[in-house]
């Protein structure tokens, strides 16, 4: 079958900067893409692209869209090169979302109190700011949440880490992601600190960088407070290399950067994995690609790490319609 296809580009700017060991980020770009099939039923994906996650660059995706013709063909979509991971999940989410009305709004679970078999985390601001930040995303119905470290002096962190837990109702989940940016020593420091709270520490993202597996998995194998792989397993090939080489951890899959939904899918069931689907600060149009396959592949109960609304102003009902309108 053949189908019609079109995209913009679109800029999104977060209502604060957020920070990560990679530095602040500040404006979110991502390409909504339309296939219209030959009865007129309407597919929408979008390409959510973190090149320094591991995934391509932005003007990867852009080129990539502009090479191909107006009308394409299903064997173009499954022949998206595995260099062109977001790519893959876009056209793939758009052709499986064909004839869907849902994929016109906002998600089916668009709160962590909607009705929803899913439960979600809530990213915290860095630093400090996040003492003030939990209270009104618990009241929102949050009972997990999500705060970056190894952005600040690890005696600075380590102080807040103390004061955050301990204001934390008994009954909260914490995750800390360092997104790779701790030193061996560093990442010590931190589990031993973290093991002082088993019954409120979930997991520990990502301590160390992407080349320091062994390191990743022998720190699991010391500590009692679970280690979760995130950059390490961005895409389906190092989700992959990871399972092969021993991990048998937690997971962190942002399907939107992962690749082919349809590979990730028999990858899961295949493997049975301790996974955590967590987003890429997408659209609705990504978010709920993502959140059907985490409703799917979900094992073991944890918070989907969707709980980021909150780092950009509401999305109205007709932004979509309006973006094609207006360009």
């Amino acid at each position: 079958m053949t189908y019609r296809f079109e995209f913009r580009l679109i800029a999104r700017k977060f209502l604060r900067s957020l920070t990560t060991s990679h530095g602040n980020w500040d404006i979110r770009e991502s390409i909504i893409i339309r296939m219209i099939d030959e009865v007129g039923r309407v597919g929408w994906g979008e390409i959510a692209p973190i090149s320094w996650f591991g995934s391509e660059t932005l003007e990867q995706a852009l080129d990539f869209c502009r090479q191909l013709p107006n009308q394409i063909a299903d064997e173009t979509i499954f022949a998206i090169p595995d260099h062109l991971p977001a790519c893959q999940f876009g056209f793939e989410s758009a052709l499986e979302g064909l004839g869907s009305e849902g994929t016109r709004g906002n998600n089916q679970c668009p709160m962590p109190n909607a009705p929803c078999p899913m439960r979600y985390s809530a990213l915290l601001p860095a630093k400090e700011a996040a003492l003030n930040a939990w209270q009104n995303l618990w009241e929102q119905g949050y009972r997990t949440f999500k705060w970056k470290i190894g952005v600040d002096a690890i005696a600075e962190e380590l102080k807040i880490f103390d004061l955050l837990i301990n204001s934390l109702p008994a009954s909260t989940k914490l995750r800390l992601d360092a997104n790779g940016g701790l030193s061996y020593q560093e990442a010590k420091l931190w589990l031993e600190n973290c093991d002082k709270f088993p019954e409120k520490m979930e997991f520990l993202e990502q301590p160390l960088a992407v080349k320091e597996f062994e390191e990743m998995l022998q720190l699991s194998n010391s500590y009692s407070t679970a280690i979760a792989l995130d950059e390490s397993v961005a895409t389906l090939a190092q989700l992959s290399a990871a399972y092969q080489q021993g991990w048998r951890g937690i997971f962190v899959i942002k399907p939107a950067i992962a690749g082919s939904p349809s590979r990730l899918r028999q990858f899961c069931r295949d493997y049975n994995i301790d996974a955590v689907y967590s987003s890429v600060f997408e659209t609705a149009i990504g978010r709920q690609a993502a959140l059907q396959l985490a409703a799917e592949l979900s094992q073991h109960n944890r918070a989907v790490g969707f709980g980021i609304n909150h780092w950009f102003e509401e999305e109205k009902d007709t932004w979509l319609e309006s973006l094609w309108e207006t360009l």
